[in-house]
């Protein structure tokens, strides 16, 4: 990447990314929304572009391409649909706690089936009684023999239900981070059952349910790494899980801004064209920089984690806070400039900004994300 502008190949994948969500998925996003479909068929053919593995190594069925990359290609898609593109996230940053956690062998059973998404994935970390606080987990798992036994509720799980394997963080050991650690639980583990899918604000593309264990039974094998990692394991997956709920955000919010400009040309009042007015003009004005500022500050958080430079963790708890928060602010002057048309449904602003509100919650919420970037200033 050079400093102010992308190189011709990232560029191509961007396009590809956008392309896809033009003719797939943005002409059909109002009926996912309001059936709450979850399209399968459509994310395993984004998988068959290689946006089921985006940075799996080629070895294993993946792209092998870069957190930038995959920024790009999450903004893009969220141009279609927010949802969409925010659980192919989720899933692809499952995926990658396997690649980077896992052994080889588990590496090789999972991931070329998660490339092709043959195989769909669920991120398993909030509880009822822990949120934020992720730390103070409580759903245990205790050895018995060759296999975990696992007795909990995980909360506010995307693509639960339809999910085939949850990368699941659970209690083997102390209070704290230090006693948990990671299982993946295929969807078919006895004990293993899920809630009715939620009632939501937004996000009706994909499933949320709670996933319960009730004496559930995974083979130790399936663990991830040693036992006492996993909140490790759960964090670094954060990381980029973060930067691409932001891309997301910008994706959504882009969209929003670019129907209000063609809202803005053919809409007259007072005898002329609304966007012949100062004031609006500033508006939009001020829209388009927010996104540009944020587009700029993802883009260089993603580059600073594909470098593993020491603040990249810092850089995306930054981005993540600013995108989500300026996605979210545009989304909703969009719907403001549209008066009451944007108001229905029809014209898919108010799917937009009912989409991209989640984005300052999920992911560690934007508080959070402000506690993280304090206590990489404040030094004790």
């Amino acid at each position: 990447m050079t400093l102010f502008a992308l190189p011709e190949d990232q560029i191509a994948v961007r396009d590809m990314a956008r392309d896809f969500a033009a003719e797939r998925i943005a002409p059909h996003a109002l009926d996912w929304d309001a059936r709450k479909h979850f399209p399968v068929d459509v994310l395993r053919e984004a998988a068959a572009l290689g946006m089921g593995g985006i940075a799996i190594p080629e070895e294993h069925g993946g792209s092998g391409l870069t957190r930038l990359d995959a920024a790009l290609i999450f903004e893009a898609l969220a141009t279609g649909c927010p949802s969409v593109s925010a659980y192919l996230s989720i899933h692809n940053m499952a995926a990658g706690m396997i690649d980077r956690f896992g052994s080889e062998s588990q590496r090789a059973r999972w991931l070329p089936g998660l490339c092709r998404m043959d195989l769909l994935a669920a991120y398993c970390l909030t509880e009822p009684g822990a949120g934020s606080d992720a730390a103070s987990l409580r759903t245990s798992a205790r050895r018995d023999g060759d296999a975990y036994v696992l007795n909990g509720t995980k909360q506010f799980i995307s693509g639960a239900g339809a999910a085939d394997l949850y990368v699941t963080m659970v209690r083997t050991g102390e209070p704290g981070p230090r006693g948990i650690s990671t299982l993946v639980v295929p969807a078919d583990a006895p004990g293993l059952s899920f809630g009715e899918n939620e009632r939501k604000m937004g996000w009706n593309a994909q499933p949320t349910r709670q996933v319960n264990f009730a004496d559930c039974r995974v083979p130790a094998a399936n663990r991830l790494g040693e036992e006492g990692i996993g909140f490790r394991i759960a964090m670094a997956g954060l990381d980029g899980g973060r930067l691409n709920i932001g891309a997301c955000s910008l994706g959504g919010a882009q969209s929003a801004l670019d129907r209000t400009l063609a809202y803005l040309a053919e809409r007259r009042a007072f005898g002329q064209r609304l966007d012949a007015f100062q004031a609006l003009q500033f508006r939009l004005a001020d829209m388009a920089t927010e996104l540009e500022a944020a587009r700029v500050m993802l883009y260089a958080a993603a580059a600073s984690l594909d470098r593993g430079d020491p603040d990249a963790s810092q850089r995306s708890a930054m981005a993540k806070r600013f995108a989500t928060d300026a996605g979210f602010r545009v989304a909703n002057e969009a719907l403001q400039l549209h008066g009451g048309y944007g108001y229905l449904a029809e014209y898919g602003i108010e799917k937009i900004v009912r989409d991209l509100r989640v984005h300052q919650i999920l992911e560690g919420t934007n508080e959070i994300m402000r506690l993280i970037v304090a206590r990489g200033l404040v030094r004790p």
